[in-house]
């Protein structure tokens, strides 16, 4: 008897969903993980152009140890993060992601503002190619971050918003979360680096 009541039951269901908003979830939650997956893509890229980075500069500037310590400190922390598709269904281990992300981009700041002080390095074809490859990788995260942060608002205004939050909650969708941009704007300031002799 309950499963004649559960058939006309799930038929009436099937019709409403791709008015309620679950056509919308699916190809939303779709977008974000193709999204994710291309943030990822390009924070490895970075990443993998640490070690290359920190070995030339460490050539013609040893006696920086302190900034070349922070730079392999914050890829290493960065590292231990499993960086896995589930992470963006989880806020706080998100906010782990993105607070170690930030510090490699602050370490990896603090790095090319100490290059500044040394002419040899500055002219170092080695360097200035690694230079270029660093910068147009940090321009291709910050338009990776973007197509982020527009699909997972596009999907939680889909999960907020009535009828589809129906929908959401009945199929356990449920808000992610995004990069707060403010913060890590603060996090990625160049430091200020004293240059005077007292200091080297």
């Amino acid at each position: 008897m309950h499963r004649i009541l559960a058939y006309p039951l799930l038929l009436l269901a099937a019709l409403t969903l791709g008015g309620c908003g679950y056509n919308t979830l699916q190809s939303t939650d779709e977008q974000i993980k193709a999204s994710w997956a291309e943030v990822l893509n390009q924070y490895q890229r970075r990443s993998d152009l640490v070690p290359n980075l920190v070995n030339t500069v460490k050539g013609f500037a040893q006696q920086e140890k302190d900034v070349l310590l922070g730079v392999t400190n914050a890829r290493s922390k960065v590292g231990a993060i499993q960086a896995t598709p589930e992470l963006i269904n989880d806020p706080q281990a998100f906010a782990k992601f993105q607070q170690a992300q930030g510090e490699l981009t602050s370490a990896l700041s603090r790095l090319l503002v100490v290059a500044e002080n040394y002419p040899q390095l500055k002219s170092d074809a080695n360097f200035r190619d690694l230079q270029a490859q660093l910068e147009g990788t940090e321009n291709r995260i910050t338009v990776a971050r973007n197509r982020y942060i527009k699909a997972v608002q596009e999907y939680n205004v889909t999960v907020r918003s009535f009828p589809s939050n129906l929908t959401a909650m009945l199929f356990g969708f449920q808000v992610k979360p995004s990069f707060t941009v403010e913060n890590e704007k603060e996090i990625a300031k160049p430091p200020k680096v004293d240059f005077s002799p007292a200091n080297k």
